[in-house]
């Protein structure tokens, strides 16, 4: 199929934050009591904004979940994309090609608050291929994994999400982007399960962001 726009998701796919992100997130919840380790925090929370757990996580703290841990929470986590963010290897060339073949028609999709995603996009040299055109999914009715964002960013490129190729790594993101009537590809790097990424609706899987070629 010839795609004429390519979607992307942000975190773990154009740059590596999710680590720092659930490391921020276990170490809040363990100065609540709820102790877990890093990788048990990102097998619970990747691919989906901390309100949309408030019951989960209000049931394992014991106590409410608001605004300013929150605000601290972002606080707290932006410091530290800001020290170490990174972007996926390979995903610079890989935006540059697609870039190119698609005439300026690529966009980020992101289920992340739109301040993080382009301070992170910023960081790594890879906001000027995206300017003008990052939707995020707290400024949509509903986020993933909702279609909104998705839909949002083809109808700005003006193509039908049927002609639309996203790139995910997570099985709400590709939910997402099924549901919106995109192709979905998935990025799964050494040690990364697959199968539910497949199950999800992942018509491919890419080990490395080198494989993402049209």
């Amino acid at each position: 199929m010839t795609f004429q726009a390519i979607l992307f998701d942000c975190d773990g796919v154009l740059v590596d934050s999710e680590a720092l992100t659930c490391g921020v997130l276990r170490d809040m919840f363990e100065e609540q009591g709820w102790r877990m380790s890093l990788a048990e925090c990102m097998q619970r929370f990747v691919g989906h904004t901390v309100k949309s757990q408030r019951a989960l996580i209000e049931s394992h703290t014991g106590v409410p979940l608001t605004d300013d841990w929150l605000a601290q929470f972002f606080e707290r986590r932006n410091q530290q994309l800001a020290l170490h963010i990174t972007a996926i290897d390979g995903i610079h060339e890989a935006v540059d090609h697609l870039h190119h073949h698609c005439q300026g028609r690529i966009a980020v999709a992101s289920g992340a608050d739109r301040f993080k995603v382009e301070m992170m996009l910023k960081q790594v040299g890879l906001h000027t291929h995206f300017e003008g055109r990052i939707f995020s999914g707290h400024d949509m009715p509903r986020s993933k994994p909702h279609p909104d964002v998705y839909l949002a960013a083809a109808a700005h490129l003006g193509v039908d999400p049927a002609h639309c190729l996203v790139v995910e790594d997570t099985t709400v993101g590709i939910t997402a982007g099924v549901a919106a009537g995109a192709t979905v590809w998935a990025y799964a790097p050494e040690g990364v399960d697959a199968q539910p990424l497949r199950a999800a609706g992942a018509v491919r899987v890419l080990g490395h962001m080198r494989e993402l070629r049209l």
